[in-house]
């Protein structure tokens, strides 16, 4: 997603595949040594995402699934910040999918297992395109905290999941935000199982005062940092920057 020389790769930055704590990586974790597989044309070269792809809601999931004159219920919030290479260049033209849990902390998704209730005007998901600059901003609702089995009594704190594209649909990295101040952020398995806490800090967004609307919506800052010793950390990317 950048030009330029890279940083060699910090091993020790990322968690472990196997993480016992959190369940689903023992049955997730190679058993086996990894192979270096070289990438084909068809994954190296593909589509260059443009703005006129993005549609007149796509960013703004307070209202992208509600019915007309409805809105999503809870906290209204703007999420923004830049995507960056590994020499803070702001990386362009790049496609963000965002999902999320609703302010209840249920997502709509067939097999839930969370019994709060659905909101009939919030799908949960929705999409920008960084600008010139790296710049990108979507408006939502905060997600809420919900249970997941994965200990008697384990809970997530809020989040939202990004997916970062770059030039091709081979070119995608994964990762979370979480919000400043959430006391469930250090409890959470998966959040522990990266023992870097810079990494983690990496992970959450701060409150931005300066960029709320007034009567209307807080505003929370996340960078996203691709590649580098100061790389945001990525679930697909485990072996490190």
């Amino acid at each position: 997603m950048s030009d330029g020389p890279l940083f060699h790769r910090n091993r020790d930055r990322h968690p472990k595949a196997l993480t016992p704590d959190y369940k689903t990586s023992v049955v997730r974790s190679p058993q086996k040594a990894l192979l270096s597989m070289p990438t084909t044309l068809s994954e190296e070269a593909g589509p260059v995402f443009g703005h006129d792809i993005i549609g007149a809601h796509d960013n703004d999931l307070i209202v992208n699934y509600a019915a007309a004159g409805e809105m999503a219920i809870g906290q209204r919030i703007i999420v923004h910040g830049r995507v960056l290479d590994e020499n803070g260049r702001g990386v362009p033209n790049a496609l963000i999918e965002v999902w999320q849990a609703n302010a209840g902390g249920r997502y709509r998704h067939a097999k839930e297992g969370y019994i709060a209730p659905l909101d009939p005007n919030f799908g949960g998901c929705g999409r920008t395109i960084t600008d010139d600059q790296g710049g990108y901003s979507f408006r939502t609702i905060k997600p809420g905290a919900y249970p997941w089995p994965n200990g008697v009594n384990d809970w997530r704190p809020a989040h939202i999941h990004f997916s970062v594209f770059g030039h091709s649909f081979g070119q995608r990295l994964i990762t979370q935000m979480y919000f400043e101040g959430d006391p469930l952020i250090p409890l959470c398995p998966i959040v522990r199982t990266i023992t870097d806490a810079e990494a983690v800090s990496q992970l959450v967004a701060p409150l931005d005062m300066n960029n709320t609307v007034p009567m209307d919506a807080r505003a929370y800052h996340f960078d996203i940092v691709l590649r580098g010793r100061r790389s945001t950390m990525f679930e697909n990317r485990i072996e490190g920057n």
